[in-house]
């Protein structure tokens, strides 16, 4: 037993209740159950550290990230340890391969993981709370995105079926502008009723005050002639329309309430100037930007580790003769998404990088995959930055591609050769040495 920890405890994570195993000094196992709930899990923690005087305790669990993780960061003496759930179930496998399974004894085998392989874990080490706080929230703010499109399709399909015109008179569908028209004339008769002072003055109190598209609508809704009379789909279509609309006002007002309360954390951190100069670094990647690097600069010792971490480098398998590529299953899905979309943002903004895009398409390369090709070369760059605390010059960069270009070879020259008729020969006239 390792003399800087006075027991090793693993703890089987549960919904409502957690099996754990632990080991003293002694080398006796004991084994026990915690409900999961704040008032067990503080007495279980101050029992640990009444028995064992405050020494440190190893503490080895499925998660990383979660409820039961929070509750035991709040005590000094216990050391997390995160084992990833694959870990477990390969090792458990490994000694069962029948498939039996049951909470205490994967506690047991969370406990030999900890105790035989401690050295292959990385203990749990919060970064600091301005910058989790900015992870939590960019998080949360990418999760309503995809509600958005959602909703603006579930307005589009239904548009479609009666109410097709309004997909002209709008740039974006999933804009508050048309959520509001829809929500106040959710049917072209509803809005041919509707007075031409009354629509005009609702585009202009939505911002749109450009005299001639304004009166192109007027004229379009006018002449518009309604796609289907059927009074069952106007009437079912309607409701539905304003329905989705609410629904997508409200997830727009949650967007601009987060973009901010984003944009504030990351004028507060001291990385904000460091991340912005890069290409495609706007409101809303710099922020997700300067989460997923973090704060503490010892965390990775090299560009690799983050492009293997995030999931942009692929996996390369051999067996024998056999030898392949493909990209990583198991990763932080969220942080590959960043860089992805940052690397997307930066091709109009970066002439190197929307000319390597451009080779990697010519090379018959798809889209997705010249994309995570560029963000593997962008993470080396941001990752020599981040660690000089130097923000990024694109001329720099140049002048470095520059000079890590091999010297041009000389240029061919041309000699001419006279052929004689020779049986099975072709004639040419010249040929490059």
């Amino acid at each position: 037993m390792p003399t800087e920890f006075a027991a090793m405890i693993a703890i089987d994570w549960a919904d409502r209740k957690h099996a754990w195993a632990m080991e003293t000094e002694t080398s006796k196992i004991e084994m026990g159950a915690i409900d999961h709930t704040p008032e067990a899990i503080d007495v279980w923690a101050a029992e640990l550290r009444m028995r064992f005087g405050g020494q440190s305790i190893a503490v080895a669990l499925e998660q990383s990230r979660g409820s039961l993780v929070f509750m035991l960061t709040k005590y000094d003496h216990l050391v997390i340890f995160p084992v990833h759930p694959t870990v477990l179930v390969n090792y458990r496998k490994s000694f069962r391969p029948s498939g039996a399974k049951d909470d205490p004894s994967d506690a047991r085998l969370l406990l030999d993981i900890l105790r035989l392989h401690r050295e292959k874990l990385r203990r749990f080490n919060p970064d600091r709370p301005e910058t989790r706080t900015l992870q939590f929230w960019v998080e949360e703010r990418r999760k309503f995105v995809p509600e958005k499109t959602r909703y603006s399709n579930r307005l589009t399909a239904h548009r479609k079926m009666y109410f097709p015109q309004v997909l002209d008179w709008f740039d974006e569908i999933g804009s508050n502008i048309a959520a509001e028209f829809l929500e106040r004339w959710p049917s072209l008769d509803k809005l041919q009723r509707a007075r031409p002072a009354t629509i005009e003055r609702f585009f202009i109190n939505h911002n749109s005050r450009d005299p001639e598209r304004i009166k192109e609508r007027l004229e379009q809704i006018r002449k518009a002639v309604p796609a289907t009379t059927d009074a069952a789909v106007i009437t079912s279509s309607s409701a539905a329309i304003v329905a989705w609309a609410g629904l997508l006002k409200q997830v727009l007002v949650a967007i601009t309430g987060y973009d901010k309360q984003i944009d504030e954390l990351a004028r507060a951190h001291p990385d904000y100037a460091l991340v912005k100069s890069f290409p495609g670094a706007g409101p809303a990647m710099a922020p997700r930007l300067i989460a997923a690097l973090g704060s503490p600069r010892e965390r990775y010792q090299s560009a690799a580790e983050i492009q293997r971490y995030s999931g942009i480098a692929p996996i390369v398998a051999s067996s024998g003769k056999q030898h392949w590529v493909h990209w990583r299953w198991a990763c932080p899905k969220f942080l590959r998404q960043t860089f992805h979309e940052w690397a997307l943002h930066s091709i109009p903004y970066s002439g190197w990088a929307r000319e390597y895009y451009e080779q990697q398409r010519a090379k018959g390369k798809r889209r997705n995959t010249a994309i995570r090709s560029l963000a593997f070369k962008w993470i080396r760059i941001l990752f020599r930055c981040w660690k000089d605390r130097r923000p990024y010059d694109e001329a720099v960069y140049r002048r470095a591609m520059t000079v890590r270009q091999p010297n041009p070879q000389p240029a061919a020259t041309t000699l001419e050769i006279q052929w004689k008729r020779v049986a099975g020969f072709k004639k040419i006239s010249a040929v490059q040495a």
